[in-house]
C-alpha cells in the first residue's frame, strides 16, 4: 500500500465498454464482502463521495437490482452483466467503485479487508460503536 499515490484519479467501465466512469480514490482502503451477492460476484469495493465520481457514458445501459430491504443499488451493464459500481447498503449516499473494473491494476496499492455482509445488522452495529 503506498499512500503516496492518493488521491487516485482513475478510469474504469464494464467489459463491453458500454459504461465508463471516472473515480477519484482518497484512501489505500478497500473492502471484500462475503453477503450473498458479492460471493457471487465478487467485487472488490472502493467507497466514494458522489462527488468523487462521474459516469462518462452508459446510463442508458444500466440497470439496477436490489433485494431484501432494497436499500443498496446493485448496478450492472444490461449489455455484458458486469457490475461497475453501486450504492451500497451501509453508506447508500455514496458509491462502491469495483476495483476490478479499472482500466488499471491498482489492488496493490489498497489495503484489502474483510466486510461481514453475511452478518450485517451484527457488522453495522460493531461500526457504529466504533
Amino acid at each position: 500500500m503506498n499512500e503516496a499515490c492518493f488521491p487516485l484519479v482513475r478510469e474504469g467501465g464494464c467489459h463491453c465498454a458500454a459504461v465508463r466512469f471516472r473515480a477519484t480514490l482518497t484512501r489505500p482502503v478497500a473492502s471484500q464482502c462475503n453477503c450473498s451477492m458479492c460471493c457471487k460476484k465478487a467485487p472488490i469495493h472502493a467507497i466514494v463521495p458522489d462527488a468523487h465520481f462521474q459516469l462518462l457514458s452508459g446510463s442508458e445501459v444500466l440497470s439496477t437490482y436490489t433485494f431484501n430491504t432494497r436499500i443498496a443499488q446493485h448496478l450492472f451493464c444490461s449489455r455484458c452483466g458486469i457490475h461497475s459500481f453501486g450504492r451500497p447498503r451501509s453508506q447508500p449516499d455514496k458509491i462502491s467503485v469495483n476495483l476490478r473494473c479499472l482500466d488499471d491494476d491498482v489492488l496493490g496499492l489498497f489495503e484489502i479487508t474483510h466486510f461481514d455482509g453475511k452478518n450485517w445488522e451484527a457488522t453495522m452495529a460493531h461500526w457504529a460503536k466504533t
